[in-house]
């Protein structure tokens, strides 16, 4: 894809592809009284037209109350999660290119117009913002580490991945926002939206961004165990979703070549004397057998249901225009 220049505060009104969409940035929040002031403001300058809202997510620190002196509209979400706050997001705000970031001005909110400008340029559902750290406190070795695991094993799943799949900084289309049914719960929900992009073959891009350091009094939410292992298990359990006869498959081809592997004995024993000695045996492999073979039926069954879930998530995505056409109509 093109490189695009970076467009300033000044320029986006001049930009004839950022006049005509209505841009929503989206920011969740939960106890970012350290940061969220400052992440309006960037957004504020970089978008003057974008209208900014602020998810908190029960914040105990007064947040929303600095949000809203900084002229975000606040709204509030009751169940705990980032998972929830994107639900939320995505079913409340009504936009045509959608802005979402974290609240703890760690994203380089000078980059927007250029995101937006390269969906617009070339017809996009999301354009994912690539951390560039800045300074190591920013992106903890640990979570390099993980990101970089968690992408390579959805590359092996999916046969493609992002360079950053953790990323909270992305620009979607409104097709992808209304067409996303967020299931995940926490901050397993980037790899969720990462995952809904390549089964419904969407047109994605990667813009690098720099990534910064948590202004001073921000602290982080993450676990890198706790969340890494939700992480992990989200794409497993999708994998088994989204691709029932391999997953099914692999459980197949395990019991059979265990129930194979205690069989050979048994086969040898009766082709020299005739008998079978170790029947207990023979009940177990037979019993493998059976349920290797009801496991590839299970990974064939599911993946004609996957096939009719997946035409009608087509479907609903071609329900809405593409990104370009707003710039063209509006």
């Amino acid at each position: 894809m093109k490189e695009f220049p970076p467009v300033t505060g000044d320029s986006v009104d001049r930009e004839p592809a950022l006049a005509g969409p209505r841009i929503a940035v989206i920011l969740p929040c939960y106890n970012e009284a350290g940061a969220i002031v400052q992440t309006v403001e960037d957004f504020r300058r970089a978008l003057p037209t974008a209208d900014i809202y602020v998810f908190d997510n029960n914040s105990s620190d007064g947040s929303p109350e600095l949000a809203a002196k900084a002229g975000a509209i606040v709204r509030r979400v009751r169940q705990q999660g980032k998972g929830h706050v994107v639900r939320r997001m995505f079913a409340d705000v009504d936009a045509d290119i959608y802005i979402m970031a974290d609240g703890d001005a760690t994203y380089e909110a000078a980059a927007a117009p250029k995101m937006v400008a390269a969906m617009l340029e070339d017809n996009l559902d999301m354009v994912v913002g690539c951390r560039r750290d800045e300074v190591e406190a920013a992106y903890r070795r640990g979570h390099r580490f993980g990101n970089w695991a968690l992408t390579s094993l959805l590359k092996q799943l999916f046969g493609r991945s992002f360079t950053d799949i953790l990323s909270g900084y992305r620009v979607f289309s409104r097709r992808f926002v209304k067409s996303f049914p967020v299931l995940s719960a926490g901050f397993e929900i980037e790899t969720e939206i990462s995952v809904h992009a390549l089964e419904l073959a969407m047109p994605v891009s990667e813009v690098m961004t720099a990534y910064g350091a948590r202004p001073e009094g921000s602290v982080s939410k993450l676990s890198t165990y706790r969340d890494g292992f939700r992480i992990l298990r989200t794409i497993i359990t999708l994998y088994r979703i989204e691709r029932p006869v391999l997953f099914f498959g692999i459980i197949a081809a395990l019991l059979t070549a265990l129930g194979l592997g205690l069989a050979a004995p048994l086969i040898v024993t009766y082709l020299q004397t005739g008998l079978v000695p170790r029947f207990p045996t023979a009940i177990l492999v037979t019993g493998l057998m059976i349920l290797a073979t009801l496991s590839m039926m299970c990974g064939l069954i599911l993946d004609t249901v996957v096939r009719g879930r997946r035409e009608v998530r087509r479907l609903a995505y071609l329900a809405f225009r593409a990104p370009s056409d707003f710039a063209l109509h509006r």
